[in-house]
Parts: structure tokens; sequence; C-alpha cells
């Protein structure tokens, strides 16, 4: 079906006349018949795939299963875990979760397709009781390290008597705080097994991943200290903004919040990618590279980002600039029967895209679901890098030159989000910034050159329902986010 949407710049639209559904096709899956007699069981919270072509899933009440593409069949491989929210598969018989309490290795001894031995990875970290102390991840770099992320507790509700690890009260019942070791860090496994503390200042840090070349790269969700949703990419001792974090640094003495917010704003790194709050995301999950060498579309080495509380996977295009990472976040797919509560993805042995959905209690859906590029390659925007005087937009088909060198086809404005104690930020400082020229450099390619450039901005561009490629094709999504930490 074809929609037409007015253009509005207060948030995203559906500009133009495409449907994702022209390009890939969503499939849902059937999950083991037992989870889905328990109402909140099929939330699906972690995803790989084995060797041998079969998906391991784990589930919120404790369980893994795998499934067997070809034949359809389940079968239980653990149960008993606390929370698990990530897999990652090691050969056909190994595997490592993230669990509440630990960071596990399961391992199938006998070949029978259960996991008969249960190994302590890494439980150097502390734990209060809190509901909100998730355990996020694992993921793995090229050289066996894993690495995890914690979240932090919740003034929602305090904690327990019995605690693991040193209690420190300098930031407990603050709105979201970090009262036991390492809450709101990043914590690395060496292949030695040695845990090491990574980095800090995370407040829910739900989803990890790399990119092609290595770099790691975290989200987090908009709230105490985050004025809106974000991903970083993660080095190692650097502090990302979340205040209560820095209990757990060594050189650290006093409460955080004591300090000024121009000494934190000082220390703090800030992210590569803003996912405005209710335009783009509200709760972003993992990054995924797509790794296919281009078997599911155009986009190969740009980053998909799952969303908890819209139907949506965003696509994310980074750059190196002045030598830091920053860059565009776009909608990939926009409903079109995608469910809520994308928390987890896989790339699977026949290049298709597979999505756990949960919820957690809060906004989302529960289920399994796949996504096929049909071997079409739709019309979108591509990149957007910054130049000396605006961006390159570079697209995915040749460009009618007439109607892409009119520069009304592109609409942009600008702002920031507050670095501050308080729940979320406004934008700030909002204005329109008017497009001086418009130049086709290539086929695929416009360069616009705006009135002003200002760095540690959000800039937004919308594109008019006029664009379209040489052949008349309109795109999918019209409505991009660059964010502008340095200026070239």
């Amino acid at each position: 079906m074809k929609l037409l949407v007015q253009i509005s710049l207060l948030g995203i639209s559906t500009i133009g006349y495409a449907s994702i559904e022209e390009y890939y096709e969503l499939e849902t899956v059937q999950l083991p018949v037992e989870l889905a007699k328990v109402a909140n069981s099929t939330q699906v919270d972690g995803l790989d795939f084995f060797p041998d072509g079969r998906l391991a899933t784990c589930f919120v009440d404790g369980q893994v299963y795998t499934l067997n593409p070809k034949t359809r069949e389940w079968k239980l491989f653990a149960d008993g875990l606390h929370s698990p929210l990530g897999i990652v598969v090691l050969n056909n018989k190994e595997m490592v979760v993230c669990q509440r309490p630990e960071v596990s290795k399961l391992r199938d001894n006998d070949g029978d397709g259960v996991a008969d031995e249960f190994e302590v990875l890494s439980d150097d970290f502390g734990i209060s009781g809190n509901y909100h102390e998730f355990n996020f991840g694992p993921v793995r770099d090229g050289a066996g390290n894993f690495y995890f992320s914690l979240g932090t507790a919740s003034s929602g509700a305090g904690v327990r008597y019995e605690k693991r690890g040193l209690f420190n009260p300098l930031s407990y019942m603050d709105r979201m705080y970090a009262c036991v070791p390492y809450r709101g860090w990043v914590l690395k496994i060496t292949a030695d097994g040695k845990t090491i503390p990574w980095a800090s200042g995370f407040r829910t840090p739900n989803g990890l991943g790399f990119d092609l070349e290595g770099n790691l790269f975290v989200t987090d969700n908009q709230g105490d200290w985050v004025g809106t949703s974000k991903m970083h990419h993660v080095q190692q001792g650097k502090f990302y903004g979340h205040a209560g974090s820095l209990l757990w640094r060594e050189d650290w003495e006093g409460r955080p919040l004591d300090r000024p917010i121009p000494e934190l704003d000082a220390i703090r790194t800030k992210a590569a990618v803003l996912f405005p709050h209710g335009a783009m995301a509200n709760s972003p999950t993992q990054p995924l590279v797509d790794s296919t060498d281009g078997k599911f579309g155009p986009f190969a080495g740009q980053l998909f980002v799952g969303e908890m509380n819209k139907g949506r996977i965003m696509r994310v295009a980074l750059e190196r600039v002045r030598g830091g990472l920053q860059g565009m976040c776009i909608p990939f797919f926009d409903g079109s029967g995608l469910k809520r509560g994308n928390n987890r993805m896989v790339f699977g042995p026949d290049h298709s895209m597979w999505i756990g959905h949960s919820n957690h209690g809060w906004a989302g859906e529960k289920g399994l679901q796949k996504i096929r590029w049909k071997g079409k390659v739709p019309f979108e925007l591509k990149s957007m890098k910054l130049n000396k005087k605006g961006f390159d937009l570079d697209f995915t088909h040749t460009l009618d030159p007439k109607i892409a060198s009119n520069s009304s086809n592109y609409l942009l404005r600008r702002y920031y989000y507050s670095y501050h104690r308080g729940y979320g930020s406004p934008q700030r400082e909002v204005e329109t910034v008017r497009v001086v020229a418009a130049r086709q450099i290539n086929d695929t390619t416009i360069s616009i050159e705006l009135e002003s450039l200002k760095p540690d901005r959000l800039y937004e561009l919308k594109l008019s329902p006029g664009l379209c490629s040489i052949k008349g094709l309109k795109p999918v999504n019209t409505t991009a986010f660059y964010n502008a930490l340095q200026l070239r």
C-alpha cells in the first residue's frame, strides 16, 4: 500500500511513497510449545548461531533452547539461569551466557544437545538485590576477550540485607545508583580469565556490539544524566556520563553528586550517536554490524540497533572526524508488522536477521521474528557525512540531477541536549538551518551547503516528498539525525 504523509519538523514522519515491505520480508517464528503456555515466558533475551546452523536462544525465565531451522524443532539446552540477557556461541558444544549473578560458560560434553557442565567465567562485581541490576551481554572480540555491562540500581526499589561486594552508601537511593561494585560499568574478561573494569558512566547499557574494525559500541537509555538515548564508542578507562558509577574508580574520592556539573562534564566522553527521545528511540538495545558482505542489502559494515518501545530497528552510519567516531542514525525497518521489544538480534547462516522480542515489564512484546532481504535495493539515504560547509548525502540509487540539486528538498534543524542530573532533557536552542546550495558530486551523492555549522549539535535532516531517484523511486525512510561532535 502506498501512502503520502505530510512533512513535519516535530518528529519522524514516513514521507514518500515507498514501503520497507517492498524490499524486505518479515516472518514470525514459532517458539517452543511448552513456553507458549506460560504468559510471559516467550520473552527472548539472547540469540546466536552454532557453526552447525542451530540457533541458541535464551528466555526470560532462565531457559536456553536450541532451534534447528531446517526441521523447526526446539530442544532444551539448559534451565535454571537467572535473567539471562545474552549468548555467545563458542562452538557446537559450548556457549557463554550473561545471567544476573555471573557470566557463565555452558558446555555439552557428551554431545547430546543438553548442557551438563556450568562454569563461572566472572562474578567479580556486586549485587544488591535491586531489580534493575541487569547484566547485559556478552560480546567477544577477535582476541577471545569477552565484554559485558552492568545496569545501575533504581530508586524504585531498595537493596537486600544480603549483598555481594562492598556496599558504598554515597550514591545509595539516588534516582539510579551504584552502591555495589561496578554498577554502570563495562567489564572485560580476558582470554586467560581475568576480569578488568573497562569503562564507566553508563545508566542502562542494554546492548553491546562490535563493528567490522573491532570498535566496541554500547547503547544507553535516556534518564538521569542521560539527556536522550545514545550509543557510545567505548574505550578503556573513559567515563561516559552517569555519575553514580564513579564511586568505583580507583582514584575517586567522595560523593559524585557533590561535584559541580562542569567538573563532571570535563571528564566525560560524549556519545558517537544520539537517538532523539520520542522521535527515534526511547530505549535502544543491541548494536549489530552488517557482516553479510551485501547479502542483506546495501548497508554492509553499518550497524543496526534495536529499539524496545517501538516496532523499529535503526541503522547507524559512522565516520571518523578529528580522530573520533560520530555519525548518522536513521530508521531501517519501521512498523510493517515488526513487533516492539526488539531486544536482541543476530544474522543467521542464510544472512537473514533474527530478532528476539522482550518487554521486562515495560513497553515491548514477546516472540521471535526474522527479516529476509528480497534482493531489490531500496532507495535510501545510505550515509550522511560532514564536509567543511555542510553534509555529503550518499544514496543507494542514482539521483535525478534536476530534483536532487534543488536545495528545497532538504530541511534541517539543530539542537542539543543538556548534561545534568535531571531525568532526560528537552531539545535546547532549537533552530532551523537554511540550505543555501545543493550540488551533485557523483551519481549517488549530493553535497548540501548550510548557512552555518556549529559543533556539538544534533542535526535533524528531513527529505522532501519530491526527492526521488532517476528511475522515480521514493525513499523508504526520510528523517535522519547526525551527531556533529566535531567539525572538519
